[in-house]
């Protein structure tokens, strides 16, 4: 039996890069994967890929980070799963590296939105359509930048920060409800969604001062994504999981 045999697995922002890495994966191993996008056609091609290799997964559009929108796709996924949630990976962002002076209210109110908003109804939107008489899952999705202090990421890192610091408060407040709350803080991992900020050649020269001497992966943040939700976790509550190669470590 696969380790997500079965299970409903909502994950935000999986109409490209890490979180359809995430929803492939676990699709592969049996869960019944929820694909929400604000690009909907994203999501409906994700979802395609994902029945075409045999696994089970269903599309939804919107912008999450709208408390109400976030409910609906949550209430469709529990409707079409035909089961309540057991698991939401948070993962939906919007990136923007540019100098402090140069962010404008727009930029930041979109960043936020999409980025820490999003959190907060994924997490309310879980509680609200989880199966209660199971061990329940949040994974939310943090970064290497919310521990160094990386030049023009400003609004990013500051989402980061307090994505982590959310994950450290709701380990403590939903433990005791059985629901387990990580993150993980992928870094230097090549995607669509990084490609107007950084070049091929910035990712080589990462590479280069990298302690394992190599970019990440989707499936590098899938497998250790896959991990701390599975029951292999079980007693993991409240970390921060680098996929980095060692980028924190190293400084």
């Amino acid at each position: 039996m696969a380790r997500f045999d079965g299970q409903p697995i909502l994950i935000s922002g999986a109409g490209r890069g890490l979180g359809e890495g995430i929803a492939r994966h676990l699709a592969s191993e049996g869960a019944i994967v929820g694909v929400a996008d604000i690009n909907q056609d994203s999501a409906h091609q994700v979802v395609e890929a994902i029945r075409a290799a045999g696994g089970q997964a269903h599309p939804y559009g919107g912008d999450l980070g709208d408390r109400s929108q976030f409910f609906s796709v949550a209430e469709a996924f529990r409707y079409d799963a035909a089961a309540p949630l057991r698991a939401v990976v948070n993962n939906a962002s919007v990136l923007v590296y540019e100098p402090i002076e140069q962010v404008t209210e727009e930029t930041l109110d979109r960043m936020l939105s999409a980025g820490l908003k999003s959190v907060f109804w994924g997490v309310q939107a879980f509680l609200a359509y989880r199966d209660e008489d199971q061990p329940g899952n949040i994974l939310n999705y943090s970064s290497p930048v919310a521990y160094r202090g990386r030049p023009g990421t400003g609004a990013y890192t500051t989402i980061k920060a307090g994505i982590a610091g959310l994950t450290k408060v709701l380990a403590g407040e939903l433990g005791p409800r059985g629901i387990r709350v990580n993150a993980i803080a992928p870094g230097s991992v090549p995607t669509p969604a990084t490609e107007g900020f950084v070049t091929a050649e910035q990712y080589e020269q990462r590479a280069k001062n990298i302690p394992l001497r190599r970019n990440g992966t989707p499936e590098d943040v899938a497998q250790a994504a896959a991990f701390l939700l599975s029951d292999e976790a079980a007693f993991i509550n409240g970390a921060m999981l680098a996929i980095d190669g060692g980028i924190i470590a190293a400084g």
